[in-house]
């Protein structure tokens, strides 16, 4: 039974999904201030989790990564320095479109994310797409056309959100040679240590207090750690592809925030091309969708 596996996969997206909660309770700081505290955080956090409970394994990841040939060590750390670079950005912009532009163009960036990840690997790692993929992103093609209208801005950072973490995900599959909790810890120490030159040049208006770092806490640690390492627990049993299913949960729950708790507002003409979107990930994931069902049934 891969019960808690399935799970782990499932709570890790569902709490990424409910990210604009804590997000939006410290919307009035500076998206920089934000992400510097996130990443000073999560990279302590993960440090101590690494040094304490994860002492034999840490040990372990150095002493495989001691033993590599040259050109072996320099291409895990320029793959793993660009992953941090990306997942910066990905980080920064996520929190800046959802604070200041809207929810929804957040969650339409993990709407599309699997399928723009997907299509790079077909452009540089010659991955097969079927027809019936083909033809689901040429829907979401048109859906962001629809969507674009009158909403380019939104669409645009949607994109540019989607594609920095569909490179981040294409740049994993060449990178499995560590453990992949120590592999984040490793990207978010480098992603500080990058971004050391800003933490002089942060906002003192409005002033951070207790409650914008315990809100900062909560976002590196229930927000980004926890959910993090249960993908990473989920994918020791699950495969990429059925534990990928689940990313879509992230989406749908923004989705549904924003429209029922952040009360933004939708045209018919959005509404129709979001829903555009959510059947042509269906369509692009069906097999996937019923291998998992017939997964079930068997477990069952």
């Amino acid at each position: 039974m891969n019960s808690k596996y399935y799970l782990a996969a499932i709570s890790a997206f569902v709490i990424w999904g409910m990210f604009s909660l804590p997000l939006r309770a410290i919307q009035e700081y500076e998206s920089v201030d934000i992400l510097l505290s996130r990443i000073l955080i999560a990279t302590f956090v993960m440090a101590l989790i690494s040094v304490i409970f994860r002492r034999k394994i840490t040990l372990q990841n150095y002493r495989i990564f001691k033993n590599l040939e040259f050109k072996d060590k320099r291409n895990l750390v320029l793959i793993n320095s660009v992953s941090a670079v990306l997942l910066a950005i990905n980080w920064y912009l996520f929190i800046y479109v959802m604070n200041h532009i809207s929810v929804n163009a957040t969650a339409l960036a993990y709407m599309l994310c699997p399928i723009i990840t997907t299509v790079l690997a077909y452009v540089f790692l010659k991955d097969r797409l079927s027809t019936i993929q083909w033809i689901a992103v040429s829907m979401s093609i048109f859906s962001c056309i629809l969507l674009s209208i009158g909403h380019l801005t939104d669409v645009f950072y949607s994109f540019v959100i989607a594609l920095s973490y569909a490179i981040y995900l294409i740049l994993q599959k060449k990178n499995h040679q560590l453990d992949r909790f120590f592999t984040l810890a490793f990207q978010i120490t480098v992603g500080t240590i990058l971004l050391l030159p800003l933490f002089s040049m942060q906002s003192d208006v409005p002033e951070k207090g207790l409650y914008f770092y315990a809100v900062a806490f909560l976002i590196a640690t229930v927000f980004t750690i926890v959910p993090m390492f249960l993908n990473v627990f989920s994918l020791n049993k699950l495969n990429s592809s059925t534990a990928g299913i689940f990313i879509y949960m992230n989406p749908i729950l923004s989705f549904t925030l924003a429209i029922f708790y952040f009360k933004e507002q939708m045209s018919s003409v959005q509404i129709f091309a979001y829903l555009l979107v959510f059947f042509s990930v269906i369509i692009f994931n069906w097999k996937v969708i019923q291998q998992l069902i017939k997964s079930r049934i068997s477990d069952n």
